[in-house]
């Protein structure tokens, strides 16, 4: 406490990370928060940040990995530095008729502008690399001020969550990093983990280096196509993929998280074959923790990362996946085909409960296949993408959109998608208005428009026919997805307003039939900063849940930021009364790098949090971070081993980064 009331004398200047954070939360929606891609697509933009593309030498395929722009957008800064040359400023962008403010907001912090062209031939030697790289450590730490009963009887370690994350890289050429990660209530050093952290990710990544344009040895990511077959790499939310009309693009990358989800152990290598052509290899073999049958195959795999206790201990690495796979990528002109295949074995069988309706077709047994074709065509006008995959046993999955974007103003999109129930597929993460790509069928329509100069107005309307049962609806059953979104800017002045509905059927008390699960949630947020380093932002939201009994919910809060040269400070203070979880409320919060949240709260309460950073020298710099909650119907807080014996809790967070 004592370290961070003394911040304000000395507390760090802000890097362009926290900022496009703040514009990035405002381009999502509610549901992207409870999706478990979410800390990946946040490490993903925070290594596009770290290293900015010169718009005057980025390839097409360079401005396809930044998630944000659409097709026409990235063909749009293509053709505006063919037809006038290399960009003098950033606010020439502006002159490209197919941005729109949102991603006017957001291409700063990922690009720049360098009139100087002139690109290094041939890979540079390991001596250069080695002379001329740059290295950073970060180590980070949580102190939980508060003990929970696992922690006094029941967890394997102590309370303590730290982690600490080597990265090196040189310009775009070479990329190597280590990241170890330690949860709260894990041995270290000890009960299993005798290499002392619980969980290492390492990767070495080399680009531009002959025919290879891109490999990457140890843990990495793959995504494919509209991710039917592939996508360990990034998911968007329905109002983000509004935002991109759509696009998706293949990606090869590390995998530079804590996350223990969704990513290859191994080597992976974009070759180029031909200016058009492109193949991508793929190997994998990696292990699982598995919750065990009484006949040793397993019942599910675990993806939590958990092991705390001597029963998640147990189940730790117990399972081991292996992988194989291929990319064929032709580009010709605004054509694009690919033909993706992957080739999964697990040493033990994969045996679900299927005795139970909703689980019926889920996948089971030790191998699995999957291929697909992608196909689209790209058009300043117009765009249409598309992938269709089947299984080993035969079913279908298909996704296809089309886009249209006439001017800066005004585009609409649609996407239809048809997945089997007997559809299955491991690394499987495509659109969808549940959690699988599984089991589904419907129609998405949005569209964005601008009809004044600082008025950008989106909406988008989602149906999904769901044929066989899935949990918590035993029959076939729909749902449907709708929300508006209005965004008003000046010189100081943002106004933001969204509502959004979703209705869905579930089954009754006694399950005998379906009836609505109706939600409803709306936001009102005025933002106001000044060109001294003040930023300002009042946010009001509601929700609304009617299934089995009705449920209301509101929060009020404010965010106080104020940046200088060498220092920054942000508060958050928030008031939240809410029924029950079923109205729970989120709330963006700022926290140090590589931790991004969107806690939801619930019940009756307050939410303080107080953020600082600073630079102790030109390459050491200090974060911190601490946080408060405090309930006001409630003694305790949490079930079982996670319960806290009071109405309080309260955390700090400590990050030290040094780049040399």
């Amino acid at each position: 406490m004592a370290l961070l009331l003394c911040m304000p004398a000395c507390m760090l200047a802000q890097e362009p990370q926290p900022a496009w954070q703040q514009v990035w939360q405002q381009m999502t929606s509610i549901e992207d928060v409870e999706d478990e891609a979410w800390q990946e697509n946040y490490e993903l933009l925070l290594q596009l940040a770290a290293q900015p593309l010169n718009l005057n030498t980025a390839t097409r395929e360079e401005l396809e990995q930044l998630p944000f722009l659409s097709q026409q957008q990235v063909m749009g800064l293509m053709e505006y530095r063919d037809r006038y040359g290399p960009l003098r400023s950033m606010g020439e962008v502006r002159m490209v008729p197919q941005m729109d403010y949102q991603q006017l907001a957001l291409l700063p912090y990922f690009v720049y502008v360098d009139e100087n062209t002139e690109e290094q031939h041939g890979f540079p030697s390991l001596n250069t690399i080695g002379h001329y790289g740059h290295h950073t450590l970060t180590a980070t730490g949580r102190l939980p001020l508060y003990d929970r009963r696992g922690d006094e009887n029941g967890y394997l370690g102590y309370k303590y969550r730290h982690s600490l994350r080597y990265e090196f890289h040189y310009g775009d050429y070479m990329k190597a990093g280590i990241i170890a990660a330690q949860d709260a209530g894990e041995p270290f050093f000890a009960n299993g983990n005798r290499w002392g952290y619980d969980f290492y990710s390492y990767y070495l990544q080399i680009k531009k280096l002959g025919c290879v344009e891109n490999a990457v040895a140890g843990r990495y990511k793959v995504s494919a196509g509209m991710g039917l077959v592939m996508n360990t790499s990034f998911s968007l939310g329905k109002l983000a993929t509004l935002q991109s009309l759509g696009r998706h693009s293949s990606t090869l990358r590390p995998h530079s998280s804590r996350s223990e989800a969704d990513y290859f152990q191994g080597a992976a290598a974009t070759l180029r074959l031909s200016k058009p052509l492109r193949l991508t290899l793929m190997a994998s073999h990696r292990p699982m923790d598995a919750t065990l049958n009484d006949d040793g195959s397993a019942a599910t795999l675990i993806t939590s990362g958990y092991h705390r206790t001597p029963g998640e201990m147990a189940k730790k690495h117990n399972t081991h996946l292996s992988a194989v796979g291929t990319t064929i990528a032709y580009r010709q002109g605004g054509l694009h085909l690919g033909l993706n295949t992957i080739y999964t074995h697990l040493d033990r069988s994969l045996e679900p409960n299927r005795k139970t309706l909703y689980r019926r077709h889920y996948a089971h047994g030790t191998d699995f296949l999957n291929v697909s074709a992608d196909y689209g065509f790209d058009h300043h006008l117009l765009t249409v993408n598309g992938e269709t995959a089947i299984d080993r046993q035969g079913a279908i999955a298909t996704v296809n959109s089309v886009s249209l974007q006439p001017s800066a103003d005004f585009s609409i999109m649609a996407l239809q998608r048809f997945y089997s129930y007997r559809y299955t597929g491991l690394y499987s993460h495509s659109f969808s208005a549940g959690s699988r790509t599984q089991n589904e069928s419907g129609v998405f329509i949005g569209t964005t428009w601008n009809p004044a100069k600082r008025l950008h107005l989106q909406a988008y309307v989602d149906y999904a026919y769901m044929p066989w049962a899935r949990y918590q609806a035993s029959w076939p059953s729909h749902a449907w997805d709708f929300l508006m979104q209005g965004d008003w800017q000046a010189r100081h002045w943002s106004v933001q307003a969204r509502y959004r509905m979703k209705r869905q059927q579930k089954d009754n008390e006694a399950k005998t039939t379906l009836i609505a699960d109706n939600e409803q949630r709306s936001r009102l947020a005025v933002t106001w900063q000044d060109t001294n380093g003040w930023r300002m932002k009042t946010q009001a939201d509601y929700s609304h849940s009617a299934y089995k009994h009705t449920s209301n919910g509101w929060m009020l809060s404010e965010q106080l930021a104020y940046e200088q040269p060498q220092w920054q400070l942000n508060l958050t203070a928030a008031y939240f009364n809410t029924d029950d979880y079923s109205s729970r409320i989120y709330i963006y919060e700022h926290l140090v790098q590589h931790d991004f949240a969107f806690p939801a709260y619930y019940g009756q309460g307050m939410r303080l949090a107080l953020y600082g950073r600073l630079n102790l020298t030109s390459r050491l710099r200090l974060a911190a971070r601490l946080g408060c909650t405090n309930y006001f119907d409630r003694h305790t807080i949490g079930t079982d081993l996670q319960q806290i014996d009071a109405s309080h809790q309260t955390d700090l967070d400590l990050q030290l980064r040094w780049k040399f």
